[in-house]
């Protein structure tokens, strides 16, 4: 299993791929897709859609996982966020992925066991689980691998779960 995990955002948009192999997830790729605010938002939405369809060509992922709006946010941020996710999950649609979304609270959750940690905790925790040299930097690039550490670790249980109740 290969997922290709977002940390949307308008101005740096993270990504991380992880894979299980061998019963251990491994990083294949992390890092920003950075846009500059000097262009308008639809120039800026379109080369993060090209970015996450270049990412997905390259990785063949079997999902994309992202993370949810966090509402705590000012409306002007939430809006430039949900558009980010809209462009993420408008490729991963036209290569037929499933997206999942997780809040930064699962995410948390799913990889330091605490929902409330801090983001020094979850970078240290990543690279704990991924096995890298170094805390992957910067943090949007760390979130965007907790999130793909989180699908990975919750997509078995909930589809055995769907299954069940089926």
């Amino acid at each position: 299993m290969i997922v290709l995990g977002i940390d949307p955002g308008l101005a740096n948009t993270g990504y991380g791929v992880v894979a299980r192999r061998d019963g251990r997830l491994v990083a294949l790729d992390g890092g920003v897709i950075e846009t500059a605010s000097e262009l308008a938002r639809e120039l800026r939405l379109a080369e993060i859609h090209e970015d996450v369809e270049r990412l997905i060509a390259e990785h063949e992922p079997d999902a994309v996982a992202l993370e949810e709006l966090y509402f705590g946010q000012n409306v002007r941020t939430a809006f430039a966020v949900g558009h980010a996710r809209g462009v993420v999950m408008l490729a991963a649609g036209q290569r037929g992925l499933p997206c999942s979304g997780y809040t930064p609270q699962q995410v948390k959750g799913a990889v330091c066991g605490n929902g409330r940690a801090a983001k020094d905790q979850v970078a240290r925790m990543v690279q704990t689980l991924l096995c890298l040299e170094h805390e992957p930097r910067p943090d949007h690039a760390a979130d965007a691998l907790a999130v793909a550490i989180c699908h990975a670790n919750c997509a078995p249980l909930t589809r055995a779960l769907a299954e069940a109740s089926a």
